[in-house]
């Protein structure tokens, strides 16, 4: 069955954004050490890097990897439209989670007003590669249940304030760390699975 993945980056405070949404405030290192981890993630998850983007990254052409569907919440998706970016994983199946956005101005993104535990469990269903959410804490937060995977890509910053990694109620939901890897940017990776 295919898994439900929460790819993200976050602040050591646990901000995936800043208030207004903002992520550049993450430190990624010198011009080098930059490269070497953009090259690094790159490699393994392609995918995820916006249509726009794969051709400066080299990936104009690359295989998905791992995930062939991108779920995301109606405001990491203002974040794209703000960029100019409609269908900003042209790439992957696209669906935003919005109870208040009818439509998307791109075709090929689905917007899911629904349940999303009932869109997750439908998705995971189906055949295919795994699912990534992209997006935002109270999606993560809704999908908590479902989430089999997390990838938390944490940045030697403290954001101080902005969007949480998860923004719901209080539910303890364990899950084990699977790998870690540091690079020399200081960004650290932990992979973790849930814990059923």
């Amino acid at each position: 069955m295919r898994k439900l993945v929460y790819y993200i980056g976050t602040s050591v405070d646990g901000r995936i954004g800043g208030p207004a949404g903002e992520a550049d405030f993450y430190p990624v290192g010198d011009e080098e050490q930059a490269a070497a981890y953009a090259a690094s993630v790159n490699a393994r998850y392609p995918e995820t890097v916006p249509t726009a983007l794969r051709p400066l990254a080299g990936l104009d052409g690359s295989p998905n990897l791992r995930f062939d569907t991108v779920l995301m919440g109606h405001n990491t998706y203002r974040q794209a439209l703000a960029h100019g970016a409609p269908s900003p994983y042209a790439h992957l199946r696209q669906y935003v989670l919005s109870r208040t956005l009818d439509s998307a101005p791109d075709p090929a993104v689905t917007v899911a007003g629904g349940d999303p535990l009932t869109l997750v469990r439908d998705l995971k269903r189906q055949q295919g590669q795994d699912i990534w959410l992209c997006g935002g804490g109270r999606v993560a937060a809704a999908l908590l249940p479902e989430l089999d995977e997390l990838i938390v890509k944490s940045y030697p910053v403290v954001a101080g304030a902005g969007i949480p990694l998860f923004d719901g109620e209080f539910d303890p939901t364990r899950f084990r760390p699977t790998a870690r890897e540091t690079f020399a940017n200081g960004v650290l990776v932990t992979w973790f699975e849930a814990v059923r």
